[in-house]
C-alpha cells in the first residue's frame, strides 16, 4: 500500500500563486506515474497533470504554461507549483499514484490512479 498526504492548499486571489506538496509513503518503490487531479462538487474529476521517473511530464489544457509539477523520488515527495490561478482552478485537489508503466497523458486524460489522497482545497477568487 501507499499513502500520500496533501498540503499547501488555500485560498487566494485571482492572479495569485499556491504551490501544493504531497509526501507518500509506504511501499514507494512500486510507484511509478504521479500526479494530481481535481473535483469540483457535482463535477468529475479532472486529470490535472502527471510526471514519470524519468522527468516526462503531461498538463491538462487548461493548466499548461500555469502549473510545474515535480517530483524528488529520493524524498518521496511530489508538488504541484501553480501560478497566475484563476477562479475556474477553485478545487479539492488529489495526489495520486500509480504502478503503472504508463505515459503520463495516459493519466492525465484517464484520471486511474491507483493511490489517492485526502485532498487539499484550493479556492481562488476574483
Amino acid at each position: 500500500q501507499v499513502q500520500l498526504v496533501e498540503s499547501g492548499g488555500g485560498s487566494v486571489q485571482s492572479g495569485g500563486n499556491l504551490r501544493l506538496s504531497c509526501a507518500a509513503s509506504g511501499h514507494t518503490d512500486s510507484i511509478y506515474c504521479m500526479g494530481w487531479y481535481r473535483q469540483v462538487p457535482g463535477k468529475e474529476r479532472e486529470g490535472v497533470a502527471a510526471i514519470d521517473p524519468n522527468g516526462d511530464t503531461a498538463y491538462a489544457d487548461s493548466v499548461k504554461g500555469r502549473f510545474t509539477i515535480s517530483r524528488d523520488d529520493a524524498k518521496n515527495t511530489l508538488t504541484l507549483q501553480m501560478n497566475n490561478l484563476k477562479p475556474e482552478d477553485t478545487a479539492m485537489y488529489y495526489c495520486a499514484a500509480d504502478p503503472g508503466h504508463l505515459r503520463p497523458l495516459y493519466y492525465v486524460r484517464s484520471v486511474r490512479f491507483a493511490y489517492a489522497g485526502q485532498g487539499t482545497q484550493v479556492t481562488v477568487s476574483q
